[in-house]
């Protein structure tokens, strides 16, 4: 019911996101956070666009992370996909914004996973 009325509300805003023309450019990668709620563990990682990564019982892809051209560091909006491990089902598949990461949040009993930031992922010749 909560995501139905936030469509609502986001169409029927004069201010929705799609009026917004906002320039963003694509990241090489993103800055995510996971915590366990069990045991209260936070964790920290980066990852490139295009690979994954595994967290507890956690797969955690990242398609591409988007960030505002005129400030850079001010927000971020990663489209994710997070499966649980052994398994086939997909848990998430969106995108998260770093700035309200309970507009569109992982909805899981144990695990919460959340953007911080766009990275650029520096690359070195040796």
């Amino acid at each position: 019911m909560s995501k139905l009325l936030l469509l609502v509300i986001f169409f029927l805003s004069p201010l929705s996101f799609a009026n917004a023309k906002e320039e963003t450019n694509i990241a090489d990668g993103a800055l995510l956070r996971g915590l366990d709620k069990v045991s209260g563990e936070v964790v920290d990682f980066g990852l490139k666009s295009g690979d994954t990564y595994s967290l507890w019982k956690l797969s955690i892809t990242l398609s591409e992370c988007r960030y505002p051209v005129s400030n850079p560091v001010g927000d971020a909006f990663a489209h994710l996909k997070i499966f649980k491990e052994k398994s086939e089902s997909e848990i998430f598949r969106g995108w998260m914004v770093a700035s309200s990461p309970a507009l569109n949040p992982l909805e899981d009993a144990r695990y919460d996973v959340w953007v911080l930031r766009c990275a650029m992922v520096s690359t070195s010749t040796e």
